[in-house]
């Protein structure tokens, strides 16, 4: 199997961790209003006391599963993209920079959690404290904007585009994506970090199945 398969089938399961993601966020974390500003903190602690294994997996799949899968489609399309040049090399570089941050918000995340679970039982107000300055540094990291991977997949999509190495539809539906994740960092349009997140499941299934489907630009690699 081809590496560009390797790199697509990554795609699909990409979106699949952002579907799961979604599902958790809406059915559980959202009727508990987790992370809402008009819920105590003391209350969003408690929420991770009576939830930390689904907290903790959560995090494990969409942000370190996402991550390592990300490295893969990265590596896959930059190898698709090599003659656009420079263009490829900056979206790639984008995109593993985006890769990081990634990891490093979910394995943030994931240690926190055990630490304000365990603060909780002796000390609440410290609990709350590590809650509150924990979830301004994972924003900053990975979800209060989204401008590290918009400017990935909106130069990747440039680079398809000019080369005519991935299908329209590909690059098309990148530049909405990634434009959505551009401007998500003006205040005013901070809503369209949901555009972005909901337009990368769809763009992660179509470009998976094109690196599946398409025949490789480079020779294929021994697994």
């Amino acid at each position: 199997m081809s590496f560009q398969k390797i790199s697509g089938l990554a795609a699909i399961a990409a979106g699949a961790t952002y579907i799961i993601g979604f599902w958790v966020y809406f059915s559980i974390l959202g009727p508990a209003q987790y992370g809402s500003p008009a819920v105590p903190a003391a209350d969003h602690v408690s929420f991770l006391v009576d939830n930390q294994a689904l907290m903790t997996l959560w995090n494990q799949v969409i942000y370190v599963l996402n991550a390592v899968l990300m490295v893969f489609i990265v590596i896959g399309l930059h190898r698709r993209l090599t003659a656009s040049g420079a263009i490829a090399q900056t979206a790639s570089a984008f995109g593993l920079i985006w890769a990081g941050l990634i990891l490093a918000t979910g394995m943030l995340e994931n240690i926190a959690i055990g630490q304000i679970v365990r603060l909780a039982e002796v000390d609440m107000d410290s609990a709350v404290a590590l809650w509150r300055s924990t979830t301004v540094v994972s924003a900053g990291l990975g979800g209060g904007n989204e401008i590290t991977g918009g400017m990935w997949i909106f130069v990747l999509s440039l680079a398809g585009f000019q080369t005519k190495t991935l299908p329209l539809a590909v690059s098309g539906l990148g530049f909405l994506v990634g434009g959505a994740g551009i401007v998500s960092t003006i205040p005013a349009l901070s809503d369209a970090t949901m555009v972005f997140g909901l337009g990368f499941i769809v763009w992660f299934v179509v470009a998976g199945l094109a690196l599946i489907l398409l025949k490789s630009t480079q020779r294929a690699d021994p697994v």
